[in-house]
Protein backbone atom coordinates (compact mmCIF):
# COMPACT_ATOMS: atom_id res chain seq x y z
CA UNK A 1 0.00 0.00 0.00
CA UNK A 2 0.99 3.63 -0.74
CA UNK A 3 0.37 6.25 2.15
CA UNK A 4 -0.55 8.05 -1.26
CA UNK A 5 -3.33 5.39 -2.01
CA UNK A 6 -4.89 5.43 1.51
CA UNK A 7 -4.87 9.25 1.68
CA UNK A 8 -7.11 8.88 -1.53
CA UNK A 9 -9.52 7.02 0.26
CA UNK A 10 -13.15 9.16 -0.13
CA UNK A 11 -13.92 10.32 3.38
CA UNK A 12 -17.49 7.85 3.07
CA UNK A 13 -14.79 5.00 2.54
CA UNK A 14 -14.39 2.53 -0.39
CA UNK A 15 -14.94 -1.22 0.89
CA UNK A 16 -13.68 -2.26 -2.38
CA UNK A 17 -9.62 -1.51 -1.38
CA UNK A 18 -9.81 -4.46 1.75
CA UNK A 19 -10.63 -6.92 -1.38
CA UNK A 20 -6.88 -5.80 -2.93
CA UNK A 21 -4.44 -8.64 -3.52
CA UNK A 22 -1.56 -9.69 -1.15
CA UNK A 23 2.22 -7.82 -2.29
CA UNK A 24 5.08 -9.03 -2.56
CA UNK A 25 7.49 -8.43 1.00
CA UNK A 26 4.60 -7.24 2.89
CA UNK A 27 2.83 -10.33 2.99
CA UNK A 28 2.53 -12.75 6.37
CA UNK A 29 0.04 -15.65 7.01
CA UNK A 30 -0.81 -16.55 10.89
CA UNK A 31 -1.68 -19.69 11.59
CA UNK A 32 -3.67 -19.51 14.97
CA UNK A 33 -3.37 -22.06 17.65
CA UNK A 34 -3.28 -25.46 15.66
CA UNK A 35 -1.55 -27.65 18.06
CA UNK A 36 -1.21 -30.63 20.06
CA UNK A 37 -3.10 -29.77 23.36
CA UNK A 38 -6.21 -28.79 20.53
CA UNK A 39 -6.02 -32.01 18.50
CA UNK A 40 -4.95 -35.70 19.55
CA UNK A 41 -5.83 -38.82 19.49
CA UNK A 42 -6.85 -39.08 23.12
CA UNK A 43 -9.00 -35.66 23.12
CA UNK A 44 -10.74 -37.23 20.02
CA UNK A 45 -11.64 -40.45 21.76
CA UNK A 46 -12.73 -38.29 25.05
CA UNK A 47 -15.04 -36.28 22.74
CA UNK A 48 -17.12 -37.91 20.04
CA UNK A 49 -19.82 -35.39 20.28
CA UNK A 50 -17.46 -33.16 18.32
CA UNK A 51 -16.83 -35.50 15.22
CA UNK A 52 -17.54 -32.71 12.73
CA UNK A 53 -14.81 -30.25 14.37
CA UNK A 54 -12.25 -33.42 14.41
CA UNK A 55 -12.99 -34.71 10.59
CA UNK A 56 -12.97 -30.59 9.11
CA UNK A 57 -9.69 -29.77 11.13
CA UNK A 58 -7.66 -33.44 9.63
CA UNK A 59 -9.37 -33.66 6.15
CA UNK A 60 -9.35 -29.88 5.34
CA UNK A 61 -7.74 -27.22 7.68
CA UNK A 62 -4.34 -29.30 8.04
CA UNK A 63 -4.12 -30.58 4.34
CA UNK A 64 -4.92 -26.77 3.34
CA UNK A 65 -2.55 -25.40 5.76
CA UNK A 66 0.28 -27.39 4.43
CA UNK A 67 -0.63 -26.21 0.99
CA UNK A 68 -0.68 -23.21 2.44
CA UNK A 69 2.77 -23.21 4.18
CA UNK A 70 4.88 -24.69 1.09
CA UNK A 71 2.90 -21.55 -0.77
CA UNK A 72 4.21 -19.03 1.28
CA UNK A 73 7.85 -20.47 1.81
CA UNK A 74 8.37 -20.57 -1.55
CA UNK A 75 6.81 -17.09 -2.70
CA UNK A 76 8.86 -15.80 0.41
CA UNK A 77 5.80 -15.18 2.47
CA UNK A 78 6.05 -14.59 6.21
CA UNK A 79 4.85 -17.62 7.99
CA UNK A 80 3.77 -17.04 12.21
CA UNK A 81 2.25 -19.18 14.72
CA UNK A 82 0.36 -18.41 17.44
CA UNK A 83 -0.19 -20.96 20.19
CA UNK A 84 -1.94 -21.27 23.85
CA UNK A 85 0.74 -21.50 25.82
CA UNK A 86 1.27 -20.12 29.46
CA UNK A 87 4.63 -18.16 30.29
CA UNK A 88 4.53 -20.24 33.43
CA UNK A 89 4.06 -23.50 34.60
CA UNK A 90 1.09 -22.90 37.04
CA UNK A 91 -0.96 -20.66 34.61
CA UNK A 92 -0.85 -17.83 36.80
CA UNK A 93 -0.29 -15.25 33.91
CA UNK A 94 -3.36 -16.24 31.64
CA UNK A 95 -5.99 -14.13 31.19
CA UNK A 96 -9.49 -14.13 33.59
CA UNK A 97 -11.49 -15.23 30.59
CA UNK A 98 -8.94 -17.90 30.90
CA UNK A 99 -8.77 -18.96 34.43
CA UNK A 100 -12.62 -18.59 33.70
CA UNK A 101 -12.42 -21.44 31.22
CA UNK A 102 -10.07 -23.59 31.93
CA UNK A 103 -7.70 -22.87 29.08
CA UNK A 104 -4.42 -24.10 30.46
CA UNK A 105 -1.37 -25.08 28.26
CA UNK A 106 1.37 -24.88 30.42
CA UNK A 107 4.74 -23.22 29.55
CA UNK A 108 6.84 -25.69 27.45
CA UNK A 109 4.48 -28.25 27.58
CA UNK A 110 3.62 -30.53 24.44
CA UNK A 111 0.41 -29.52 24.41
CA UNK A 112 1.30 -26.00 23.80
CA UNK A 113 3.62 -27.52 20.73
CA UNK A 114 2.28 -26.53 16.89
CA UNK A 115 0.73 -29.76 15.45
CA UNK A 116 3.70 -31.32 13.48
CA UNK A 117 1.77 -31.77 9.97
CA UNK A 118 1.71 -28.11 9.94
CA UNK A 119 5.60 -27.28 11.98
CA UNK A 120 7.40 -24.37 12.13
CA UNK A 121 10.54 -24.09 10.18
CA UNK A 122 13.58 -23.46 12.88
CA UNK A 123 13.74 -19.60 11.58
CA UNK A 124 9.48 -18.79 11.85
CA UNK A 125 8.30 -16.89 14.62
CA UNK A 126 6.18 -18.77 17.09
CA UNK A 127 4.31 -16.72 19.59
CA UNK A 128 2.61 -17.69 23.03
CA UNK A 129 -0.63 -16.17 24.30
CA UNK A 130 -2.86 -16.05 27.01
CA UNK A 131 -6.18 -14.51 25.65
CA UNK A 132 -8.63 -15.17 22.85
CA UNK A 133 -6.78 -12.73 20.67
CA UNK A 134 -3.29 -12.54 20.17
CA UNK A 135 -3.11 -8.55 19.02
CA UNK A 136 -4.78 -8.02 23.32
CA UNK A 137 -1.62 -10.25 25.10
CA UNK A 138 1.17 -10.67 22.81
CA UNK A 139 3.45 -7.68 20.96
CA UNK A 140 2.26 -9.35 17.37
CA UNK A 141 1.27 -6.09 15.92
CA UNK A 142 4.81 -4.78 16.72
CA UNK A 143 6.50 -7.52 15.41
CA UNK A 144 4.55 -7.69 12.07
CA UNK A 145 5.26 -3.66 11.23
CA UNK A 146 9.20 -4.60 11.98
CA UNK A 147 9.00 -7.65 9.50
CA UNK A 148 7.51 -4.68 7.01
CA UNK A 149 3.65 -6.83 6.92
CA UNK A 150 1.08 -5.01 5.69
CA UNK A 151 -1.19 -7.80 4.54
CA UNK A 152 -2.24 -10.74 6.86
CA UNK A 153 -3.83 -13.58 5.97
CA UNK A 154 -5.29 -15.67 8.55
CA UNK A 155 -6.08 -19.09 9.47
CA UNK A 156 -6.51 -21.55 12.43
CA UNK A 157 -8.95 -21.99 15.32
CA UNK A 158 -11.27 -21.68 16.40
CA UNK A 159 -13.05 -19.50 13.78
CA UNK A 160 -15.13 -17.53 15.98
CA UNK A 161 -12.61 -17.26 18.98
CA UNK A 162 -9.42 -16.35 18.59
CA UNK A 163 -9.46 -15.91 14.56
CA UNK A 164 -11.99 -13.98 14.80
CA UNK A 165 -10.60 -12.43 17.69
CA UNK A 166 -7.74 -11.48 15.63
CA UNK A 167 -9.17 -10.81 12.29
CA UNK A 168 -10.72 -7.94 13.83
CA UNK A 169 -8.35 -6.64 16.06
CA UNK A 170 -5.95 -7.18 13.25
CA UNK A 171 -7.89 -4.73 11.10
CA UNK A 172 -7.90 -2.18 13.44
CA UNK A 173 -4.52 -1.85 14.22
CA UNK A 174 -4.22 -1.47 10.50
CA UNK A 175 -3.30 -4.49 8.43
CA UNK A 176 -5.30 -5.52 5.58
CA UNK A 177 -6.73 -8.72 6.21
CA UNK A 178 -7.40 -12.10 4.43
CA UNK A 179 -9.47 -15.06 6.23
CA UNK A 180 -8.99 -18.11 4.89
CA UNK A 181 -12.43 -20.06 5.06
CA UNK A 182 -11.60 -23.51 4.65
CA UNK A 183 -8.02 -23.08 6.24
CA UNK A 184 -10.43 -22.36 9.83
CA UNK A 185 -12.49 -24.53 12.00
CA UNK A 186 -14.84 -24.10 15.15
CA UNK A 187 -17.03 -27.07 16.48
CA UNK A 188 -20.34 -26.67 14.15
CA UNK A 189 -21.00 -25.17 10.80
CA UNK A 190 -23.14 -23.42 11.98
CA UNK A 191 -20.71 -21.20 14.47
CA UNK A 192 -18.23 -21.52 10.96
CA UNK A 193 -20.74 -19.32 8.89
CA UNK A 194 -22.41 -17.31 11.36
CA UNK A 195 -18.34 -15.71 12.14
CA UNK A 196 -18.08 -14.95 8.26
CA UNK A 197 -21.04 -12.95 7.80
CA UNK A 198 -20.46 -11.37 11.25
CA UNK A 199 -16.96 -10.42 10.46
CA UNK A 200 -17.11 -10.09 6.73
CA UNK A 201 -16.49 -6.09 6.87
CA UNK A 202 -13.11 -6.63 8.64
CA UNK A 203 -11.91 -8.70 5.96
CA UNK A 204 -12.23 -10.21 2.58
CA UNK A 205 -12.67 -13.73 2.49
CA UNK A 206 -11.19 -16.58 0.32
CA UNK A 207 -10.68 -20.09 -0.19
CA UNK A 208 -7.22 -21.83 0.12
CA UNK A 209 -7.56 -22.91 -3.81
CA UNK A 210 -7.81 -19.04 -4.57
CA UNK A 211 -4.71 -17.70 -2.09
CA UNK A 212 -2.61 -20.11 -3.81
CA UNK A 213 -2.97 -18.60 -7.44
CA UNK A 214 -2.09 -15.13 -5.68
CA UNK A 215 0.98 -16.56 -3.83
CA UNK A 216 1.89 -18.28 -7.05
CA UNK A 217 1.79 -15.23 -8.67
CA UNK A 218 4.17 -13.53 -6.17
CA UNK A 219 6.33 -16.30 -6.57
CA UNK A 220 6.46 -15.65 -10.51
CA UNK A 221 7.09 -11.83 -9.45
CA UNK A 222 9.93 -12.78 -7.19
CA UNK A 223 12.08 -15.06 -9.57
CA UNK A 224 11.94 -12.58 -12.23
Amino acid sequence: MKKSEISALPLRGDVSFRERAIEPGRTALLVIDVQNGEYNKKLIAAEPQHEYFWSRLGKTVLPNGQKLLAACRGAGVEVLFTTVECYTLDGRDRSLDYKVSGIFFAKGSWEAQVLDELKPLPNEIVIPKMSSSVFVSTNIAYVLRNLGVEYLMVMGLLTDQCVESAVRDACDEGFLVTLIDDACATKTQERHDNTLRAIKGYCRQRKTEQVLVELNHLQKQAAE
